[in-house]
């Protein structure tokens, strides 16, 4: 799967060069994290929730989640702090690689009517964002094996300065964006 590296360094990188006009190969951005986040407000509830979220968030990323607690106290949610509110993976290097390749080609196509992802998740400094409704369009999530439909929040934090640099990165990269 190191073949999207392999690919940024030998299309993405120089495409980049040429409409750009970097003048040193260090300004071409590139991806430097993806944040994949579950929020799970009923964890407060029932404890066993964090555990599947944990388990298959595991099978997709192939890292170990890391489990976030509020961080302030909210009488209106029923909520103390410090009780676990959701999950997070941060994917770097080659997991990170090997995650939007797969997101990109085996996910976003199982998706049904999928036209492509909102080209307007931009934050102004090059950084992309995306939800997805549901886990089960990952290939490593079994059907049967899942007790409740969630979705997840995926962040692209890249190198570069402007949305339009981050934007040409991602679909040079294979995002599918809406035409």
């Amino acid at each position: 799967m190191a073949r999207l590296k392999e690919y940024y360094v030998s299309t993405v990188a120089p495409a980049m060069m040429k409409k750009f006009n970097y003048k040193s190969v260090m300004q071409i951005p590139k991806l430097d994290k993806v944040v994949i986040n579950v929020g799970a407000g009923e964890a407060k509830d029932n404890a066993k929730v964090i555990d599947a979220i944990m388990t298959d968030l595991a099978a997709i990323t192939g890292q170990k989640p890391v489990v976030c607690r509020a961080k302030k106290s909210v009488a209106n949610f029923k909520l103390r702090e410090g009780m676990p509110i959701g999950v997070k993976v941060t994917l770097r290097g080659e997991k990170m690689y090997e995650f939007v390749d797969k997101l990109f080609n085996v996910a976003f196509p199982r998706v049904r009517d999928f036209r492509g992802i909102n080209g307007n998740s931009f934050d102004g400094k090059g950084n992309y964002s995306t939800g997805i409704k549901e886990q089960l369009i990952f290939p490593e999530i079994e059907y049967d094996k899942i007790d409740k439909v969630r979705g997840m929040d995926i962040n692209f934090i890249t190198t570069a300065m402007t949305d339009e640099e981050a934007k040409e990165l991602l679909t040079l990269m294979g995002a599918p964006f809406v035409k």
